[in-house]
């Protein structure tokens, strides 16, 4: 049986594996990269099997997982040349288009692309798909199955990936974790203690969210008593230009995929 193959041992590759592992997935796992400790790190925690030489990883291939920084995809797939038997290629470049991947390495290859969540560790990440017209529904049943092991799976349009991948990102989560959190520190609260409140303020709300059936505005409400001290901080914040802020990042995020997607 063909192996599930990952063309770069990078931390995505190292995320998906854990949480593939975590599911029980039963299929031979095979990692290329150039760099061998990056190799041997991946084979001594997930017990992958290593494979310096890209041609011979590719061979081994029924699942071909491109997994490298999208400035390098270009340089990959030049490498690779063309291939000739059929194969599904999942691209998890940001910003990198199916339109510049079947440039590079076209047909029999049949691209889909990938986003998934680093969060796919655990079994709790969250991965958009987005498939060229090459792949037929079987294949789109079976990656969605593939993914759906680390988590949930969404299938969106691919001119819509740029913002999705803006918008998705555990960091958003971590990055108001640290910064609730050092807010309450500084205030008087020790570094334990700050950090539980800020993340059952992040966590807890949006288990509550995501679990329950109350629309956020009502949740929102439900929290925030009019004229109360939660009431006070959201104000405050979104006088400060909280919601502009979170825009500019996002578009901040969009510009850099379509400049990836220029580079590739």
């Amino acid at each position: 049986m063909k192996a599930t193959v990952f063309l770069g041992g990078g931390r995505i590759t190292g995320a998906l594996i854990s949480g593939l592992r975590l599911a029980g997935y039963s299929q031979t796992i095979v990692v290329h990269d150039r760099h061998a400790a990056k190799l041997r790190q991946l084979q001594r925690e997930f017990g992958v099997e290593v494979e310096r030489d890209l041609r011979r990883a590719v061979a081994k291939a029924g699942l071909l997982v491109i997994a490298v920084r999208p400035d390098t995809v270009r340089e990959l797939l030049g490498d690779l040349g063309r291939l000739d038997r059929p194969l599904i290629a999942v691209s998890l470049a940001a910003g990198v288009p199916l339109a510049n991947l079947r440039r590079r390495l076209g047909p029999p290859v049949r691209w889909t692309r990938a986003m998934p969540s680093p969060t796919c560790r655990t079994g709790r990440g969250f991965t958009a798909l987005a498939f060229s017209r090459e792949i037929s529904r079987a294949d789109r049943k079976r990656l969605r199955e593939f993914f759906a092991q680390v988590g949930t799976v969404l299938e969106i349009p691919e001119k819509k990936f740029d913002v999705f991948t803006a918008t998705y990102s555990s960091s958003h989560g971590y990055h108001a974790l640290a910064a609730l959190s050092q807010a309450g520190e500084k205030l008087g609260l020790d570094r334990r203690t700050a950090l539980a409140a800020a993340a059952h303020a992040l966590a807890g709300g949006v288990m509550a969210f995501t679990e329950g059936k109350l629309p956020l505005e009502k949740l929102i409400h439900e929290a925030a008593t009019p004229g109360g001290i939660a009431a006070a901080v959201m104000k405050t914040m979104d006088d400060a230009g909280y919601y502009r802020g979170v825009e500019r990042g996002v578009r901040a995020g969009m510009a850099r995929a379509r400049a990836n997607a220029r580079r590739a």
